[in-house]
């Protein structure tokens, strides 16, 4: 597993052993990736890296010129790699690695008063999660005006729709992958 763009293109991430951790193809990480490269400047972005697993997504965004990535997973092994990742790549600087499950880290953001341009959501597939999380974001006022939200999900289940002041922008069908975008509407527009 390698970065893809930018600083740190073609250098090498560690992933711990075993199925636990399914890090994101190369394939779909570069789909994904330059869909949103269509869409904003990753330059002085605060982005938000869910279910981070490796860190392969909130790195790919470091190495395009984020300013900060912070970093939600709870599993030890993945944030080992992670934690790793970060340091052998000279990004643990830009970085911030919240070690909790996604619901308590999304209110432990929330309540610190955080607020994010860009969200990265890859979560365990068939469960539902992006229904669950894309909501909170709205509701715990995550999303700055005019974020984007990237999510990957399986092609076996539905991407979540459109929700109130947050817009599905773009869904692409990749093998047995989904990719859809979102994009936190302006004041003026949800009005």
């Amino acid at each position: 597993m390698r970065v893809i763009a930018g600083d740190a293109r073609g250098r090498r991430l560690s992933a711990p052993r075993g199925l636990a951790t399914r890090p994101t193809l190369a394939r779909v990480r570069e789909s994904m990736f330059s869909r949103l490269s269509v869409r904003l400047d990753f330059q002085d972005l605060r982005v938000l890296d869910l279910f981070a697993g490796t860190g392969s997504l909130g790195i790919e965004a470091l190495s395009r010129g984020a300013a900060h990535v912070t970093f939600v997973e709870a599993a030890r092994p993945a944030l080992i790699a992670l934690r790793r990742n970060l340091e052998a790549l000279g990004f643990s600087r830009r970085a911030r690695v919240l070690k909790s499950d996604v619901v308590r880290g999304l209110e432990s953001l929330a309540g610190e008063g955080q607020r994010f341009d860009l969200v990265l959501l890859d979560p365990p597939y068939r469960k539902g999660w992006g229904d669950i999380v894309l909501p909170r974001l709205m509701e715990l006022s995550l999303l700055s005006e005019g974020a984007w939200v990237a999510t990957e999900v399986s092609r076996l289940e539905a991407a979540p729709a459109s929700l109130i002041g947050l817009d599905r922008v773009n869904l692409a069908t990749l093998g047995d992958h989904q990719i859809a975008l979102y994009r936190r509407q302006s004041r003026e527009a949800a009005q």
